[in-house]
């Protein structure tokens, strides 16, 4: 919740500002300016680079502010480390109390410093020491140390607080919860920021990406990681976009293949390619041949589905116009149709590639030697969350591009996109 208030508070403030600064600036005066309707137009709106930019940079900056990172400038408040302490009152069988305080160390993960020092003290409470590691707890059995050898004592306060089992009490730099045995468990104050296990820094990612870039993992290279994954995509894409396009336009032109093909592809449509997983692990195995299945049939769907819906689109006084100037069948199919349907093919390209790209990680998730899949799911298994994260990235990046080389092709192969 913090962290979308957070983004929200950026979000608004980056608006404000750079709508402030470009209403002070010259006005623009391009056609679009010059339009009289724009609201709901959405030839109109276009992405604003700005927008863009800043975006980048405040999940940046989020990710930065709330994991501590060096490359910030400024952090929301961190776990705490030091030393610390607090009191407790003890009671022994007689009904008399005594106060004494507990010592504790915080300290980083993966460290092992010694405990801190202090006085026993004179009563029959006695002081006590205690370590504990940055967002971890540790169980102190105060008591175990109180009154004589044969003496009970509980204790009855913290901090002056009265204390009972499973009730916690606020103490500085933390808490204290008292367990049903009547020992005191502490759990120092972990601040707003991620611990490393949960969201790393952005400079512990990018050092893990040099590592990875050179030494490899799990015996492959990350470049092999990443090109097998790339390769079973565009293998699965490709044969699903075969399959699919001159079926979806057999269902667009016929009637017959409409009728027969119909009820199976608005099955399919809605399953998920996730849960094909254990039916293709039956029938085709678990190395590549069921990868390959799995993300031909990611595609398959929506390729019929873009090629139906380009071929049904044509405007009916083209193909009219294409016959009274005595066209033939197959000179309509390859100057009107094919060329209309282009723009509806190449959509549904890039929302298939998309979803085969994603597809590909769960693929990669059973039996797979290498892949990004499967890089982030072996350093799951070792809570490497750095590695994750990286995969995480990457397979963004990658998918990112993917699509901007779809958009430039489709500009270069379709330029009348969008025209009458």
């Amino acid at each position: 919740m913090t962290l979308l208030l957070f983004y929200a508070a950026l979000f608004a403030l980056s608006f404000a500002v750079v709508y402030a600064a470009r209403r002070l600036a010259t006005q623009r005066q391009d056609f679009t300016s010059l339009k009289t309707v724009t609201f709901g137009d959405e030839s109109a709106v276009r992405p604003d680079r700005a927008a863009s930019i800043i975006s980048v940079i405040a999940i940046f900056l989020i990710w930065g502010a709330f994991t501590g990172s060096r490359l910030v400038p400024v952090h929301v408040p961190g776990p705490f480390q030091g030393l610390t302490e607090f009191t407790y009152t003890a009671e022994n069988e007689a009904g008399e109390q005594d106060t004494a305080i507990v010592r504790v160390l915080v300290h980083e993960v993966g460290r092992d410093p010694d405990p801190p020092e202090i006085e026993p003290g004179d009563g029959f409470a006695r002081n006590d020491t205690a370590v504990v590691g940055m967002w971890r707890s540790e169980l102190i059995r105060a008591q175990a140390n109180d009154g004589g050898e044969d003496e009970e004592v509980r204790i009855v306060a913290v901090a002056g607080q009265p204390i009972e089992p499973d009730r916690t009490v606020e103490v500085p730099n933390g808490t204290v919860t008292m367990s049903g045995r009547g020992s005191l468990n502490f759990a120092p104050a972990t601040g707003m920021q991620m611990e490393p296990i949960w969201l790393p820094a952005p400079e512990t990612v990018v050092a893990r990406f040099f590592e990875i870039a050179s030494n490899g993992y799990q015996n492959f290279t990350l470049w092999q990681h990443l090109g097998w994954s790339l390769l079973r995509v565009v293998v699965g894409f490709l044969l699903g976009a075969a399959v699919g396009i001159p079926l979806g336009y057999a269902m667009g032109l016929s009637g017959w293949f409409r009728g027969w093909f119909d009820p199976i592809v608005e099955f399919m449509r809605p399953v998920p390619p996730l849960a094909l997983i254990p039916l293709v692990i039956i029938w085709f195995g678990i190395w590549e041949t069921g990868k390959i299945v799995l993300l031909f049939l990611a595609a398959l769907w929506i390729m019929i589905i873009s090629a139906r819906a380009g071929v049904s689109g044509v405007n009916i006084t083209k193909i009219h116009a294409a016959y009274s100037l005595g066209a033939s069948k197959w000179q309509i199919m390859r100057h009107v149709i094919v060329p209309n349907s282009l723009p509806e093919i190449f959509t549904g390209a890039r929302v298939a590639m998309g979803v085969c790209w994603g597809t590909v990680v769960a693929a990669e998730l059973v039996a797979a030697q290498k892949g990004a899949g499967m890089m982030i799911i072996a350093a799951s298994k070792f809570q490497l969350t750095d590695i994750v994260i990286l995969g995480i990235v990457l397979i963004g990046i990658i998918g990112y591009s993917i699509d901007i080389l779809m958009r430039r092709a489709e500009a270069w192969l379709v330029p009348w996109k969008g025209r009458a």
